[in-house]
């Protein structure tokens, strides 16, 4: 017998496998062990930058600096990265006027409480701190055409500055590739319509917008032409753990800094797919599985992996429910998923409308297996949504193998959300 612990919640499931199970897919990410301290890695990857000079070298004679930082939805050690950044740019130029430039993409105001938990009080109190706006039109200003043919909008403070740098994190992300790096200008510090248009149906159904794959993939190249469009200069970007520990530091240009860092992150998530009949998934427990929303990221992992016409089991425990009215009235509003997912491919780019990339997703999902949702939501909300319902993992497990037969494979994924699933 095998026994697997999946994230549920707060808690953990326990169950015990036996002949049937197939492969336990798991990054190696947790059992890492780093070369230095958080603060250290952090110093070692800005006194050694790769592919550019160092940020204090960057700042000699730059007036105007805007860091771009992340909101308050990312988990990145701000309180870490920022201090540093801040005294090698005055160090380069005590006289610069720096402003953090807060990259909230498409979501709501960062509240100066979450300011001061993300950078302290010191901070918040001591330098000057835009929110960036995706409607703020006066503070918006076209820079050019993407490669893919859309209008690229970004904030003005970002384009005018002498100098641009950014902090941020990578980790997988299940249609750009990564995280990090470029992503600090789009979708970080875009207007809405061109957010909308990177992640417009063509890009999303596009087979290299994948989780891990950079080459190739089209809403990676839009993103990567719009940061050195703005001139971003300079990146500290980390990797962490499942305890939000830094265990990786890079620093230097966003490109080549940023490709180490999904190097390094890919050797320890990485996994090869093993084609199964059922795939167990979840989206790494609380906070990532409170909502069906972001139960979709988990799913892809298992989509990797799980065999046409199989069965996917997530295990989500949804207990602030959908996630979003958008994504729930496209998806309920409409029994038949072929209809929505031809009525979303028939979009231009330009025709974007919120919440579609994750409708198209999970609609995507829904074409190539079944999926069987354990949660506590209630049965006939998760049956508007096209998934079928269940009150454990034994549950859904009898469920599937009724789907595929008794003698069905089973892959376990503990953490969809962690793990870089790539088909041989």
């Amino acid at each position: 017998m095998k026994e697997v612990l999946f994230p549920y919640g707060k808690e953990k499931i326990k169950y015990s496998f036996g002949s049937e199970l197939a492969a336990v897919l798991e990054p190696s990410i947790n059992s890492y062990i780093p070369e230095a301290g958080e603060a250290e890695l952090v110093r070692r990857a800005m006194a050694s930058p790769i592919g550019a000079p160092r940020l204090s070298e960057l700042a000699k004679g730059k007036e105007k600096v805007v860091i771009i930082a992340s909101d308050h939805t990312r988990p990145v050690p701000s309180e870490l990265i920022i201090p540093p950044m801040l005294a090698e740019i005055r160090e380069g130029n005590p006289q610069a006027d720096i402003t953090i430039l807060i990259a909230t993409g498409c979501h709501r105001g960062t509240t100066k409480d979450e300011l001061v938990a993300k950078f302290g009080e010191d901070i918040v109190k001591n330098e000057k701190i835009y929110i960036h706006d995706c409607d703020e039109s006066d503070m918006l200003v076209s820079i050019g055409t993407l490669p893919s043919g859309g209008d690229c909008v970004i904030n003005r403070m970002a384009y005018e500055a002498d100098l641009l740098v950014s902090e941020g994190f990578i980790e997988p992300h299940f249609f750009a590739g990564f995280s990090g790096g470029r992503k600090s200008v789009l979708p970080g510090v875009a207007g809405r319509k061109t957010v909308l248009a990177n992640h417009c149906s063509e890009f999303i159904d596009h087979p290299r917008a994948r989780t891990g794959i950079l080459e190739g993939n089209p809403i990676h190249e839009d993103m990567l032409w719009a940061a050195k469009q703005a001139k971003l200069a300079y990146i500290v970007n980390v990797v962490l753990n499942s305890e939000k520990k830094v265990i990786c530091a890079v620093a230097g240009d966003p490109e080549k800094a940023h490709k180490k860092g999904t190097d390094f992150l890919f050797s320890l998530c990485g996994a090869g797919a093993v084609e199964s009949d059922i795939v167990i998934t979840t989206n790494g427990g609380y906070p990532l599985d409170q909502n069906m929303y972001q139960a979709v990221k988990g799913m892809t992992a298992a989509e990797a992996t799980v065999r046409r016409g199989g069965v996917i089991i997530m295990l989500a425990e949804s207990g602030d429910g959908i996630g979003g009215d958008h994504f729930y009235h496209q998806l309920a509003d409409e029994p038949d998923i072929d209809k929505t997912m031809a009525e979303f491919l028939s979009r231009g780019r330009d025709e974007t409308v919120p919440d579609q990339w994750q409708t198209q997703i999970l609609l995507r999902i829904l074409k190539h297996a079944r999926v069987i949702y354990v949660s506590k939501m209630p049965d006939d909300v998760v049956k508007q949504m096209h998934m079928l319902p269940a009150h454990s993992l034994g549950e859904a497990i009898d469920m599937a193998k009724a789907l595929v037969g008794k003698s069905a494979k089973i892959v376990a994924i503990p953490d969809g959300v962690s793990v870089m699933v790539r088909k041989n």
